[in-house]
């Protein structure tokens, strides 16, 4: 009987420590994870929680609680959480083969269709994220041009490389063209290769690239830098300075790509660059990058080129172009290209930028609503909105209070208030509903 009872109490205790451990899934998390999460979603512990699974504009988490996504996986799930139409060509793909890497069917169907509609993509190689995407195109411009510097503007992202992070979220607003690096751990020789400029400011950026024309590669811009329109004339005058300086121009379309339009932001703003990087939307939440551009351009990562010519460029990624993540984009574009989609997208990010302008003015508080098509960001400033500094000045400390508090009331969104992402699965209930927990917010905070 002592030795049944002992065996119960064993196996009582056990069963509590894995409740206890199953349970306690954040502290689970901060073990492991540095910040308790992937990366950026830097939340408070007390706010921290641990995802189980998500469906249409939902997601829940492991204590049951449900959100309205408005972050959908940084952008990529553009049609939503476990879209049947991205589920069913996955499903139908992995047990034809996960990766080869080398030319399957999905991925050659794939890369036909991109070639089709982005205005500048003449051929195309695949990456598996868009810090890699944008990591080949300033490759391919220095090769193709035979110069090292980059010029890129102040407050841009361009993925977690070396160049993507010089004056990335700068503070010390230094004169352009100098640079302040974001992060540690870059190598300083790339950090005196790379020119910051104002974004919106063609001036500037023209004087900068004459005087450095000798030695730049290349311009590197996002069309729709964060959630900042580019003025009119803007994207084509970067056009224009790059072909006289002899200046490859790269749009980084990572955010863009298939979102402001099926082909991107080169054909929303009518301005077509030498080279692009695409990711995000294109893989409907599977991993994907891709490089695109003139084939002149492209045609230097052809691997005969070793040894002969000194322009090559090596470009390996295994698992770019992998056959699942290809159907998955397949199935992506060809709901994108449904009648309306694009104009529902439009419809919706309108929406919800009109809402906010009416709680905002109804609460009389200073901001600016920020975004075009289904992209959205709010600054608490008075100040119009046109660059990075014009933004660095709104009040960043509000901004968080209100992300974390729309965070709190079941709105998932990055808590560094960068953007909001809109999918065509959302619904006008949702924005309304994104709009009243703002409303409580606003009067909560000011």
């Amino acid at each position: 009987m002592d030795v049944f009872c002992k065996i119960k109490k064993d196996l009582t205790e056990k069963m509590e420590r894995q409740m206890n451990a199953q349970e306690n899934w954040v502290e689970r998390s901060f073990h492991v994870f540095p910040g308790g999460c992937l990366g950026e979603f830097n939340l408070p512990k007390e706010l921290s929680t641990v995802l189980s699974h998500g469906k249409g504009s939902r997601i829940f988490d492991v204590y049951g609680k449900e959100f309205i996504d408005f972050s959908i996986g940084w952008g990529t799930d553009i049609l939503g959480h476990a879209h049947p139409a991205i589920v069913k060509a996955v499903s139908g793909q992995i047990g034809k083969g996960s990766n080869f890497s080398y030319v399957s069917k999905p991925t050659l169907e794939l890369a036909e269709e991109i070639v089709r509609c982005v205005p500048c993509a003449e051929k195309i190689r695949f990456a598996a994220s868009g810090t890699e995407a944008t990591m080949y195109c300033i490759k391919f411009a220095r090769g193709f041009t035979g110069k090292n510097k980059i010029l890129k503007f102040e407050g841009a992202y361009h993925g977690a490389n070396d160049y993507g992070i010089m004056s990335l979220f700068p503070h010390r607003l230094l004169d352009f063209p100098q640079v302040e690096p974001t992060s540690s751990g870059y190598s300083e020789a790339i950090r005196d290769e790379v020119l910051i400029a104002p974004y919106n400011d063609l001036g500037t950026t023209s004087k900068i690239v004459e005087e450095n024309a000798g030695n730049l590669a290349a311009i590197i811009v996002e069309p729709l830098q964060r959630c900042i329109k580019p003025k009119p004339g803007f994207l084509e005058g970067l056009r224009e300075i790059t072909r006289k300086n002899g200046v490859i121009l790269i749009f980084d379309e990572v955010v863009t790509g298939f979102r402001l339009a099926y082909g991107g932001g080169q054909e929303r703003y009518g301005v077509t660059p030498d080279i692009c990087a695409l990711g995000k939307g294109l893989g409907g939440g599977y991993p994907v990058g891709a490089v695109c551009g003139r084939k002149d351009i492209m045609n230097l990562c052809t691997e005969s080129r070793l040894g002969t010519d000194q322009s090559y460029i090596w470009y390996a990624a295994t698992l770019g172009g992998n056959p699942v993540t290809a159907a998955a984009s397949l199935a992506t574009l060809a709901e994108l290209r449904k009648p309306g989609a694009y104009e529902k997208l439009y419809e919706l990010g309108d929406y919800a930028r009109k809402g906010f302008k009416k709680i905002l003015r109804q609460a009389g508080v200073k901001g600016q609503v920020l975004g075009e098509g289904p992209i959205m960001q709010i600054a608490f400033t008075d100040e119009e909105i046109v660059d990075y500094r014009s933004t660095y000045k709104a009040d960043k400390k509000k901004a968080r209070e209100f992300s974390l508090s729309l965070f709190k009331k079941g709105i998932f969104l990055n808590p560094m208030g960068t953007k909001l992402y809109i999918s065509l699965v959302h619904t006008h209930e949702d924005i309304d509903r994104l709009i009243e927990v703002g409303a409580e917010t606003l009067r909560e905070i000011f």
